[in-house]
């Protein structure tokens, strides 16, 4: 774009844009906002009324170990039906409980028109709502199927974006595009985003590009560590009880780590996540020492974690654990217990083992700043999810006050006595 071309003309030529966009798909435009089927659905939350249409979804981590936001620009109803000023303090709201950890936020533009586009004043408002606080562990935005509107609106608030800020922004033109970059399985992507996606993919000149089907899974190496159940690697591993990822990662961060502030709360490049695990799963030894980086086996272990098969906290006792906002305080920890009692000997070991070392960590949350809830916001969401599809937004409570209770009354919850002594932390 010219310099000589003025903000008014950059948001006509904008308009211009959207209205081009809209035509465009005319064919496949819904008749109403699509709402996905794990939109928050409880009536007591504070921001229900924006909330309910599902537009904002926390489902998991990335790649790279950082928490994964998704903004679903179809999900926005019309904007008579929709205050944006609430939609800004729900965004922000949504944010506050995980900006002081990386994460990464999906746009997925398709959807946005003329009836349900916020107007430029708020877009610059928000812009400049969102400071240094939100900006600064924001280490990627993907914008899914970008148009001439939206490299039109960048040029608008270019003078606003610092060129930090800009290295963080990157076009996918298409869903598969992302498998190189986030867990694809894990995305909750709304269905006239998919249909979109086919619809593009169609029309591409020369084919289209790659379907976003996953090829099919090759069989675990004996030595397999990640991806693989616990009994899977206990058996492989001379009916070891703890995986020896855990084993070692724990023991090098209550030797190295326990007084840095953050511990869990930061990413370390994919490549060398990469690289370790595909080290663990040959079967060959790693030294944590040699990265010089204490984080680098925090972000192991939750990868490790966060790729089993079956969640630690099993699927059997998923639904249960979502009821515990429904226990009266004062009954929770109980309850807690009880869910906790009821997993197959495996799965209990090795959460006990993880809770210890957790618990451990919490102790020194003035120097780590790694409260109980703040190790809540960590691995909830890498400790259960439903059999199907992911952790949606109105889970994340529930699912977070019920580790909080775990980390926060260990002893309690899980005894005095140790099962496994020889190697608990």
């Amino acid at each position: 774009m010219s310099m000589m071309i003025s903000d008014n003309d950059l948001e006509q030529l904008a308009e211009i844009e959207l209205q081009k966009d809209e035509e465009e798909e005319r064919g496949e435009e819904p008749s109403a906002a699509s709402t996905p089927s794990d939109a928050v659905t409880d009536t007591s939350h504070p921001y229900y009324d924006v909330a309910r249409h599902g537009i904002l979804q926390v489902t998991g981590d990335d790649n790279y170990g950082r928490k994964l936001i998704i903004f679903s620009s179809c999900c926005m109803p019309p904007s008579h039906q929709l205050n944006h000023h609430r939609l800004l303090e729900y965004l922000k709201f949504t944010l506050d409980q995980y900006v002081e950890s990386d994460y990464t936020v999906v746009y997925f533009h398709y959807g946005l028109r003329s009836s349900n586009k916020p107007s430029m004043r708020w877009l610059r408002d928000a812009y400049k709502e969102f400071d240094r606080k939100y900006k600064k562990n924001l280490k990627a935005l993907y914008v899914v199927h970008p148009t001439n509107f939206i490299r039109i609106m960048w040029n608008i608030f270019k003078p606003l974006i610092s060129h930090k800020f800009g290295k963080k922004l990157t076009y996918v033109n298409y869903l598969a595009e992302l498998r190189d970059h986030l867990d694809y399985d894990q995305l909750i992507i709304p269905p006239d985003v998919k249909r979109h996606d086919e619809k593009l993919r169609a029309n591409q000149k020369g084919g289209p590009p790659p379907s976003v089907k996953a090829p099919p899974p090759r069989p675990p190496l004996p030595t397999q560590q990640f991806g693989v159940s616990l009994q899977y690697i206990r058996d492989k591993n001379n009916g070891v009880l703890i995986p020896p990822v855990m084993t070692q990662t724990v023991s090098f961060i209550k030797e190295k780590g326990l007084h840095t502030e953050g511990i869990f709360r930061r990413s370390v490049r994919v490549q060398l996540i990469k690289d370790i695990k595909k080290l663990y799963n040959l079967g060959k030894p790693v030294d944590f020492k040699q990265y010089g980086d204490v984080h680098v086996p925090a972000v192991i272990l939750k990868t490790f974690l966060r790729e089993l098969p079956e969640p630690l906290l099993t699927f059997a006792v998923y639904d249960r654990i979502l009821d515990i906002t429904r226990v009266e305080s004062s009954l929770r920890v109980s309850t807690c217990k009880h869910i906790v009692e009821s997993l197959a000997e495996p799965s209990y070991i090795v959460l006990k083992y993880l809770f210890c070392f957790l618990n451990m960590v919490s102790q020194q949350s003035i120097e780590n700043k790694m409260s109980p809830s703040n190790l809540a916001c960590v691995f909830g969401v890498n400790l259960a999810r439903p059999p199907q599809g992911t952790v949606s937004l109105g889970a994340l409570t529930p699912l977070n006050i019920f580790t909080e209770l775990l980390v926060e009354h260990y002893s309690t919850i899980f005894g005095c006595r140790c099962p496994v002594a020889q190697v608990l932390p």
